[in-house]
């Protein structure tokens, strides 16, 4: 397919969004018009390997995460007028942790004390896709496929579910917390990566945007009766049944939509469904993690997690120029959202190793890629610096910062599950271009490396649609074996 998203013209930029919501749109449909996939490991049995984690927690910096003003400081000098765009690459100072010679950027104390149960990676790097456009790559991260593809991709927490399941039946495999679906501006696009894909909807995530309401998302509606809760669940299995658009959807689509709602109804059922409620931890543990939505996500992670769930997504959520989405002030923004992270990331931390889960859940801090003042694209590809920043001087606060796309160097922490502690793997020049210049890690090897600490082979794979379809593109994943503080047998 033609790249839609090579053009610099405004025009065609319009087209190529419109060509390409229309192509997702596309794949959806698809999605729900897929057969039963069937798992090739049936007839081509592969050794699985022996996991290292029971559980993982992938805490998203949506909107690109500058790996310069975080976990990868760089020269640091103090805002200025007339300072020259050149000089500007870290616009904190770093701080140290307690691993000899690891510092971290200042603003996030609490994780830098944490970061001895840590491994660091600092050379993960994505590829340009022709235009680096947040749609896009994190359509790839979460699926590790470029889009669009002819088939609906599932996300890494769908494949979770699907080969290995819960830890509690009762639980949902795959929940994701603070990211809304409607009114961000982004809704084909975050649709596109928060379903299952497809292994149906009974493999998607259970959606939970606003943490502090997740308990009512488990509870019967209000005064509704144990009797009247059981005709109203089965008055909605009749009503998918007799959905007028059947003809457009595959009888094993059809049956995991029901399978879902069986799942449901299950978890309002059972007790287990007081874990939804973040209002039920102590008073100090809350006030630990409230520092916002994302925060209050953290802990309900942990509650989730503790009761059975194995793949968990919080994100800061991603909205248009809010947040991690920082092309303009982005100093003042990186700010706020230091104080929003540090608390909430470094206690989870303590919370699971107080409660002996550490070693098992893995939790990762990861983004759609980094940010710097002068490159938007490749390595390289710097023939817009000029147009972007105008003058070759930061004459106002709110161009103190990285603000253009980077992924030619990204940082990853990886916490528990298995993974060295204290470990810093790879680097980035230690100045502009900020590319990883030792150890880069793709796309396709992270994913492979979270697999293999899940207990899933990089070369798992299901026929669907007439075509193999692998957790890792095409199966050619690796494990980075040097994060593993033990390598798991079969690696």
């Amino acid at each position: 397919m033609t790249d839609l998203f090579s053009t610099n013209d405004p025009t065609k930029s319009r087209l190529a969004r419109r060509e390409f919501l229309q192509a997702l749109a596309a794949m959806s449909a698809a999605g729900w018009m897929a057969g039963e996939p069937r798992s090739l490991q049936a007839e081509e049995p592969i050794q699985q390997p022996e996991p290292t984690a029971d559980a993982c927690i992938l805490l998203w910096m949506a909107g690109g995460m500058a790996a310069p003003e975080t976990f990868d400081p760089k020269r640091y000098i103090p805002y200025e007028v007339g300072m020259p765009v050149n000089d500007m690459l870290s616009t904190f100072p770093a701080i140290d942790t307690p691993v000899d010679g690891l510092q971290i950027t200042a603003g996030l104390p609490e994780i830098a004390k944490v970061m001895d149960r840590a491994t660091l990676i600092r050379s993960a790097v994505q590829p340009d896709l022709g235009s680096i456009l947040h749609s896009r790559h994190q359509f790839h991260w979460h699926t590790g496929y470029v889009p669009p593809q002819t088939v609906a991709c599932p996300h890494l927490g769908a494949w979770a579910a699907k080969v290995l399941g819960s830890n509690n039946p009762v639980m949902p495999a795959f929940i994701n917390i603070g990211q809304r679906l409607e009114g961000v501006g982004e809704k084909e696009e975050l649709k596109a990566f928060t379903t299952g894909g497809f292994f149906g909807s009974e493999f998607g995530p259970m959606n939970l945007p606003y943490p502090e309401e997740a308990a009512r998302a488990v509870q019967p509606p209000s005064g509704m009766t144990g009797q009247r809760f059981q005709s109203r669940n089965a008055l909605y299995r009749e009503l998918i049944e007799r959905n007028p658009h059947r003809e457009y959807t595959s009888d094993y689509q059809q049956e995991s939509l029901l399978r879902s709602m069986d799942n449901a109804y299950r978890l309002l059922s059972s007790k287990d469904r007081a874990a939804f409620d973040i209002n039920e931890e102590p008073k100090e543990s809350r006030e630990i993690y409230d520092t916002g939505r994302f925060g209050r996500g953290c802990l309900l992670a942990r509650r989730l997690v503790e009761s059975g769930a194995k793949f968990v997504e919080v994100t800061t959520e991603y909205v248009p120029f809010l947040h991690w989405d920082t092309h303009n002030s982005g100093h003042e923004t990186v700010a706020r959202l230091h104080s929003e992270i540090d608390r909430p990331i470094a206690q989870l931390i303590r919370d699971l190793e107080a409660r002996k889960m550490l070693d098992r859940t893995l939790v990762i801090i990861a983004s759609e890629f980094s940010r710097d003042a002068l490159m938007e694209g490749k390595p390289g590809s710097n023939a817009n610096d000029q147009a972007t920043f105008k003058v070759d001087k930061i004459e106002e606060p709110k161009h103190y910062g990285l603000h253009r796309h980077f992924t030619g160097g990204t940082s990853v922490v990886m916490f528990g599950g298995g993974m060295k502690q204290g470990f810093v793997y790879g680097k980035t020049a230690d100045e502009r271009p900020l590319v990883a210049v030792e150890n880069p890690v793709s796309v396709m090897d992270l994913h492979a490396t979270i697999m293999t600490a899940l207990g899933i082979s990089p070369k798992t794979a299901y026929l669907t649609e007439g075509r193999p379809f692998y957790v890792t593109q095409d199966g050619h994943g690796q494990p980075v074996k040097e994060l593993f503080a033990k390598t798991p047998a079969s690696v």
